[in-house]
């Protein structure tokens, strides 16, 4: 088994492109005997994960938003899914939106005054437009060090202040609000506000505290 293992790694390897890399998935769990990958990291296209015996690991593509569940074998990490070899692999597509995983940096960089006039217009006009979170708990990538406000721009809501401390974040580098007990409204359209950033963005209506796949509540702002 190992020999053929090291066999299909060593064709992976020739044939993995040459690609950029921009993280193309984030990993959502982890089971088992996997080096070199953890709960909450970022894997790029061309990546290679060997799993061991009854090891398992699930995957989130940020651009396709396919969900996948795969035990044992050799994964190549793929731009919208992976291939596997000597492995077994369940794909779901879940409700995601590849705009809120990765704002824009011309969303990135406007100025408050800018950012709440588009806001504004967006939920009076097209508010479909706005990147979409998919559950009421985000799962926001920032910097430890820093504060996150956030404040909703369509109606009435308490504005939520986070300072963002390694001891109260996932990894040193996710916020999770579901694990705060802190929750956003279905429908609502907010402006996260980090430092001199604004990020516009939507939850959707049909959003609930149920348990939400992690690329379907992830807004990464740094």
């Amino acid at each position: 088994m190992k020999s053929l293992i090291g066999a299909f790694v060593g064709a992976f390897c020739l044939a993995a492109p040459a690609l950029a890399q921009t993280p193309a998935a984030i990993v959502e769990d982890v089971q088992g005997k996997v080096d070199g990958i953890a709960f909450m990291d970022y894997v790029a296209p061309g990546k290679i994960i060997k799993l061991g015996p009854k090891a398992s690991i699930t995957l989130s593509y940020l651009k396709s938003c396919q969900r996948e569940t795969i035990s044992e074998g050799v994964v190549l990490v793929g731009t919208e899914q992976s291939t596997v070899q000597l492995g077994e692999v369940k794909r779901e597509k879940v409700p995601c939106d590849s705009n809120a995983a990765k704002l824009s940096e011309r969303e990135a960089n406007q100025s408050a005054a800018t950012t709440f006039r588009t806001v504004r217009s967006d939920a009076k006009n097209a508010p479909s437009k706005l990147p979409t979170l998919y559950g009421v708990a985000p799962l926001v990538q920032a910097r430890s060090g820093s504060t996150l406000v956030i404040e909703r721009t369509d109606g009435k809501e308490p504005t939520i202040t986070v300072p963002l401390r390694n001891e109260t974040m996932v990894g040193g580098k996710f916020y999770d609000f579901a694990k705060a007990g802190k929750s956003l409204t279905p429908g609502g359209t907010y402006l996260a506000i980090l430092g001199a950033k604004r990020y516009a963005f939507q939850v959707d209506a049909s959003a609930t505290s149920s348990p939400t796949p992690i690329v379907g509540r992830l807004l990464r702002l740094e």
